[in-house]
C-alpha cells in the first residue's frame, strides 16, 4: 500500500496526463477494487465486468479528486467506485446473466416441463445439480434467470391474503455507509505494521485487555496503553 504522500504525488502526475502514474495508482489500489467488487458478486454480472466498472469509477475519482477536500484519496474513491457499479446495475435494465447460466436455465426449464408432463415428482436443487453436473448455486441462479424480473414495488399476497409490496418482505441489509466504513477500516488496519496490527486485532477483535496483551507481547501494560493511543491517533490522521 502506498504512503499517502506518494499517492498524492502520483495523483498530481496523473492529472497532468502521466499515464504511468495513473496505471500505478490502479495497480497499487487493486486490492481495494477487488474488495468492492466482491460486494456485488452474485448479481448476474461477471467478475471481470464488475472490476472494469470499478476501474472506471476509480479513474473518475482520480480525475475529480482535489487535495482541498482534506480527505484521504481512498476515502473519496470508495463511494465513487461503488456508485459506478450501482449505476450500471440500476440503469442497465434487468440483472445480467452469463450466456452459460442462461443456457443452463433453458435446459433445466425444458427438463422440468418434461417431468411435469409425465406427472413425476419435481426434482430438488441437489438432484438437478447432479443431473446437469453443475454446482447447486448455478442451478439456483439458472432457475432465477429464467423467471421474469419482479419489481420490488410490485404487489404480492401475504399469508393473510393481504396485498403488500414485495419490498416490504425484504430483509434490511447493511447500508452503503456501513459497507464503506468497514472497507476503510480494513484498509487502515492493513496500513499498520505487524506489531500495531496485532495490538488492534487483539484489543478490538479478540476483546483482550491491555494486561493480557502486555503479557503476550512481553511488555508493560503502560507500554501497551501508549502504543494503543499512538495507533489510534495514527489511524485518525489517515482519515482526517
Amino acid at each position: 500500500m502506498l504512503e499517502e504522500s506518494v499517492t498524492l504525488s502520483l495523483l498530481r502526475a496523473a492529472k497532468r496526463g502521466d499515464k504511468a502514474a495513473k496505471e500505478r495508482l490502479v495497480v497499487e489500489n487493486s486490492s481495494l477494487l477487488k474488495c468492492i467488487v466482491k460486494r456485488f458478486l452474485g448479481r448476474g454480472v461477471e467478475y471481470d465486468d464488475l472490476y472494469q466498472l470499478a476501474s472506471v469509477g476509480f479513474l473518475k475519482a482520480i480525475a475529480n479528486f482535489d487535495e482541498k477536500f482534506s480527505v484521504k484519496f481512498s476515502t473519496y474513491a470508495v463511494p465513487m467506485i461503488m456508485g459506478e457499479i450501482k449505476r450500471f446495475l440500476r440503469d442497465d435494465g434487468s440483472v445480467k446473466v452469463s450466456r452459460i447460466i442462461k443456457s443452463l436455465g433453458a435446459k433445466i426449464q425444458k427438463y422440468l416441463e418434461k417431468i411435469k408432463d409425465k406427472d413425476l415428482p419435481e426434482p430438488t436443487v441437489e438432484e438437478l445439480a447432479e443431473i446437469f453436473c453443475v454446482e447447486k448455486d448455478d442451478v439456483v441462479l439458472a432457475i432465477g434467470s429464467s423467471k421474469k424480473t419482479v419489481s420490488i414495488y410490485g404487489k404480492i399476497t401475504d399469508d393473510g391474503n393481504k396485498p403488500i409490496e414485495f419490498a416490504d418482505t425484504l430483509k434490511c441489509e447493511e447500508s452503503e455507509e456501513d459497507i464503506t466504513d468497514k472497507m476503510l477500516l480494513k484498509e487502515l488496519i492493513a496500513s499498520l505494521d505487524e506489531r500495531e496490527r496485532k495490538v488492534i486485532i487483539l484489543r478490538y477483535y479478540s476483546d483482550r485487555t491491555q494486561a493480557e496483551i502486555a503479557k503476550e507481547l512481553k511488555v508493560s501494560q503502560v507500554q501497551v496503553s501508549r502504543l494503543e493511543n499512538k495507533i489510534m491517533e495514527k489511524m485518525r490522521k489517515k482519515i482526517s
